[in-house]
């Protein structure tokens, strides 16, 4: 059967010339059964649109891990590692995420306890929530009213001994029904984005790019993001802005000395600006929680320093200036006419371009609405309060490969 696509139905908000080329849906296929030729057809589908959609199929974890790890066969781990998400107690991670002991590549994410489910007698999971990660919260009041925030803008990625994993799959099941809520990004700006309950919220790393000034592009071009040591651990203390984008400078990290045990050859300086296999264009990835400072090279020769920064490169070591920066370069690409929120339905199954896109997890769920992702098996029993997910991707084989040296002779 031929492959289609159409379009994703953008939000009213949505800027029809920037966003005409983000994510498509696809039709006539199953994305577990896909034939070498549909398979080959859909990666270039992927890196050209960035988010794929295929409606009202029935995926195993099996089928999912496997089309995951078709876009990087020497790939194996989990993005984070195989199991070790879930034993390190102090990272912010931890109760977001629970393996399926038979593929423990997918994760089983989501709100409430499940039981035996894909192996796993019992699991007690947590939606994630801003209020237990931003400096300030919206009020109950308010969210009563149907306001939420952004959760955390990210890449899925360990971004530390392991590769950021080049794709993403998630997959739901049982979607509740609801009104849509008002983002509030509550920054001064006054920008607000109607939402579907419980969306999971992406943006395009190239967009991000695009827009930029060409003093900031120039910077781009030439600029690695140092991380720092299991990140996740490390900024578990602090707290974010009120966009999701980032943390406050509040010195809440924890000390390097108390994080688990690491080595300098582990660490990871990743190009700003991560090179699409296929388009060949340029994606602005970063994780700005997790960065710790910034590698600037200098000017390629003959290149004019009227108006660059860093013009003859410089390390950007104090943590406030490293965010400050990241969020002048980050923030316009998650303005509201530029984010697509993903209205989840039942037997939805995504595949996004894990080196392409940020995302975000929006909103919060009432008790009595129930949201399920994954297929649910007969031997599974789940609580009637219970939000479920299922989402892989894995520690891709290679590193992102970076802006090319004509790339750099052209923005710089």
């Amino acid at each position: 059967m031929a492959i289609e696509i159409a379009p994703l139905p953008t939000p009213a908000s949505a800027d029809p010339n920037l966003m005409k080329d983000f994510g498509r849906e696809v039709k006539g296929v199953h994305p577990g059964k896909l034939t070498p030729e549909q398979l080959e057809e859909v990666k270039e589908l992927l890196y050209k649109y960035n988010a794929l959609l295929f409606r009202d199929v029935v995926v195993s974890p099996e089928e999912q891990y496997a089309l995951t790890k078709a876009f990087d066969p020497q790939s194996e781990n989990y993005g984070h590692g195989n199991n070790k998400t879930g034993n390190t107690k102090k990272s912010i991670l931890h109760p977001d995420l629970k393996t399926i002991p038979r593929v423990p590549q997918v994760q089983l994410i989501g709100n409430g306890t499940v039981y035996d489910h894909e192996g796993l007698a019992e699991a007690k999971l947590k939606h994630p929530h801003h209020k237990t990660f931003h400096a300030d919260a919206i009020s109950d009041e308010d969210e009563e009213k149907g306001y939420t925030r952004f959760y955390r803008w990210h890449i899925d990625a360990a971004l530390y001994d392991l590769e950021p994993p080049k794709v993403t799959t998630l997959y739901g099941l049982k979607v509740p029904g609801g009104s849509t809520q008002i983002c509030r990004y509550d920054d001064g700006t006054g920008d607000e984005l109607q939402v579907p309950l419980g969306t999971t919220a992406f943006v395009s790393g190239a967009t991000m790019f695009d827009i930029l000034p060409p003093e900031l592009k120039s910077l781009a071009v030439r600029s690695k993001v140092r991380y720092s040591p299991h990140p996740y651990v490390w900024m578990a203390p602090a707290r974010s802005n009120t966009t999701g984008l980032g943390l406050l400078t509040e010195d809440k990290e924890l000390p390097l000395s108390e994080l688990p045990e690491w080595t300098e050859d582990k660490l990871k300086a990743l190009p700003m600006l991560w090179k699409n296999p296929v388009t060949g264009g340029l994606h602005y990835q970063v994780h700005p929680s997790g960065a710790s400072a910034i590698e600037v090279a200098p000017l390629p020769e003959g290149a004019s320093k009227e108006g660059a920064l860093y013009p003859d490169g410089a390390i950007i070591d104090n943590l406030g200036e490293v965010r400050e920066l990241l969020y002048k370069m980050q923030r316009p690409g998650i303005a509201p006419s530029l984010v697509y929120p993903h209205d989840w339905k039942e037997n939805d199954f995504v595949l996004f371009h894990n080196r392409g896109v940020l995302h975000s997890v929006v909103g919060a769920f009432k008790p009595d609405q129930v949201r399920a992702f994954h297929q649910v098996s007969n031997t599974c029993y789940i609580h009637s309060h219970t939000l479920i997910a299922k989402q892989c991707n894995l520690a891709a084989s290679d590193t992102p490969a970076g802006p090319s040296e004509e790339d750099v002779k052209r923005y710089a």
